[in-house]
């Protein structure tokens, strides 16, 4: 029963893969063609550069564990709690012009702070690891 429109039915040829197609490799989904879009004028105008890779990536984190992953071409960002891998490496790319070759995440939980009575908790955030290849830097932590 559809409350606002008709019920979609879906096609039994649909439903399943056929033997002959090819799977969508990961390479495709990082240049947006797995989806069939094709790119925008607004996103080739030199001025949209950034895009909106200010809404994945939210700040570099800068520690001490984190600059010592710099030598090895690792970089730390806290990002959006709703981003996925290939949004992080698709801002990365607007934001830096580098093309990530690893993105690994983690969920970190706030920890439980109290101020004498008052106790309360941090905001659980996501901490996001890019791996870039041999040669290409981010400054982010030069002097820092």
């Amino acid at each position: 029963m559809a409350l606002f429109g008709k019920k979609q039915t879906v096609k039994k040829d649909d439903a399943k893969p056929e033997a002959g197609k090819a799977s969508v490799s990961m390479q495709d989904l990082y240049d947006g063609e797995a989806t069939g879009k094709s790119v925008s004028a607004k996103t080739s105008v030199s001025g949209a550069k950034h895009n909106l890779s200010y809404r994945v990536l939210v700040k570099p984190l800068v520690t001490e564990k984190a600059t010592h992953l710099a030598s090895a071409n690792k970089y730390i960002f806290v990002v959006s709690r709703a981003a996925n891998k290939i949004e992080i490496a698709k801002a990365i790319k607007a934001a830096y012009g580098f093309t990530p070759i690893k993105v690994n995440l983690s969920n970190v939980s706030g920890k439980h702070v109290s101020r004498g009575r008052i106790s309360g908790q941090r905001s659980d955030w996501r901490k996001a690891i890019v791996t870039l290849k041999k040669g290409e830097i981010i400054k982010i932590y030069e002097g820092v």
